[in-house]
């Protein structure tokens, strides 16, 4: 529907699982942004906590300085991007993008080019990069969806 006025975008219904999306989202990247915090403030007591081991523990320690911003684009983009989409923003889209490339970026880093040490009962963690991009790229997909659709103002 629009207000009458020539020119104007139309303003559509908010769909029901732009809600759903929006609050999983905010919950899921919230315990990132949670992790990040924890892990910048506390380091090596949180990270202990966590269950790392001591290589672990070196490894993220001893990151390097260049990786802050993928991590920081990553985590902060996607909590951003979710309370944008709550607000129905078309924001949103672009803030998920950039948590997205943060993502890959931080998979590229991890996987192919710095592989963490995970023990034997952590193998399941070698996944998570992954599942973190596919969650990024389909945060990313769902704004832009709902930007196209004229949800997003």
């Amino acid at each position: 529907m629009t207000d009458g006025t020539l020119g104007a975008s139309p303003v559509r219904k908010t769909p029901w699982h732009l809600w759903v999306v929006g609050i999983v989202s905010l919950l899921w990247n919230g315990f990132g942004a949670f992790d990040f915090v924890m892990t910048t403030t506390r380091g090596e007591a949180y990270m202990r906590e966590m269950g790392f081991s001591q290589a672990m523990i070196d490894y993220y320690l001893a990151m390097p300085t260049w990786m802050w911003g993928p991590w920081i684009l990553g985590v902060w983009g996607a909590v951003i991007g979710s309370i944008l989409l709550l607000l129905r923003n078309r924001l949103a889209v672009p803030a998920f993008a950039l948590s997205l490339l943060g993502a890959v970026v931080s998979l590229i880093y991890g996987k192919f080019i710095n592989p963490p040490p995970l023990p034997p009962e952590m193998a399941m963690m070698s996944w998570m990069p992954f599942v973190i991009v596919v969650i990024a790229a389909f945060l990313a997909w769902y704004a832009w969806t709902m930007g196209k659709k004229g949800v997003l103002r």
